[in-house]
């Protein structure tokens, strides 16, 4: 959508390119809203570049700006200093933000000197657990069982053998002030998460799971009730934290689902329904959901 033709005060306009039941755009939305439009974003390349801002086109309703893969961190850096420079008497957010291929792999780095740093700058990872804007290629944050297109394939394989890299506990490690974890199946926690965050001073992380209708295999109308059914199981604990301590969790149900009622749903996970051995990886899987219980105490 042409800037020009976008309603006053719109965040994140309609005009954009994303799938019906994108988890993203849909996260994206909430958390622009929520900023306000005393705020400048730098985005990360990825799905939320691509579909946002066809050249010469964008969908952003507030100043935004895109450079490279692994480098909105820097770029939030060096906007957030420009503004120092200026002495500005409104207070104006500044917020980087990339997928999880942009989080947790290509520009950790940066991210990780950021924080180091204390820049005064709200991180947000749309966490779709893959390289979905390339081809659903794994990350550091694909799901262990899950299938992508760099996982082993032929029968013996169940999908990625690897764990899902604990993110917003590096982020505490760095005693960033304000960790958040959050998905889109709660959309008003996003909102409340991100305006908290961008009440503290210095370094801030959100992580929201936002499932990728293409990526997951799943029906657009299941992108909430799949963000609903990651907490509940467990498998997606959703809690604060302030310089380095949890300070409150989302509590599951006591007769929480299987994984499997969450696991069904999606077709990166349909070969582990095919047989006794996938069975066992399931198993393994709600082991997993099991510790994050046990260990984030969120019953």
């Amino acid at each position: 959508m042409n800037k020009t033709k976008q309603k006053p005060n719109q965040a994140l306009s309609s005009g954009h390119r994303a799938c019906g039941g994108c988890g993203q755009i849909i996260a994206a939305r909430l958390a622009a809203e929520a900023a306000g439009p005393n705020t400048i974003i730098s985005n990360a390349t990825g799905c939320l570049e691509v579909t946002t801002t066809p050249y010469p086109e964008t969908a952003w309703g507030m100043p935004w700006i895109h450079s490279l893969f692994e480098n909105a961190s820097a770029v939030a850096s060096g906007i957030s200093a420009g503004l120092k420079q200026k002495a500005q008497d409104k207070k104006i957010n500044v917020i980087a933000q990339g997928g999880d291929g942009a989080s947790y792999d290509i520009g950790f780095g940066l991210i990780s000197g950021m924080w180091e740093r204390g820049e005064d700058i709200l991180y947000i990872c749309y966490d779709n657990e893959a390289y979905m804007n390339t081809g659903v290629q794994a990350s550091g944050a694909t799901p262990y069982g899950a299938h992508t297109t760099t996982s082993p394939s032929g029968e013996q394989s169940f999908g990625s053998a690897f764990r899902k890299k604990n993110m917003p506990a590096i982020a505490m490690a760095h005693r960033v002030a304000y960790v958040a974890t959050a998905s889109v199946g709660y959309p008003m926690d996003i909102k409340n998460k991100i305006k908290k965050a961008l009440s503290f001073t210095g370094p801030k992380y959100v992580q929201i799971l936002v499932p990728c209708v293409p990526g997951w295999g799943i029906d657009p109308k299941d992108t909430i009730k799949i963000g609903i059914l990651a907490h509940q199981t467990g498998l997606w604990p959703i809690f604060e934290a302030e310089y380095g301590k949890i300070t409150k969790v989302m509590s599951c149900p006591k007769n929480r689902p299987a994984v499997e009622e969450y696991l069904k749903l999606q077709k990166r996970f349909k070969h582990l329904f095919k047989s006794e051995s996938g069975q066992v990886e399931i198993k393994k899987i709600q082991k997993i959901a099991d510790e994050n219980i046990k260990n984030i105490k969120i019953l």
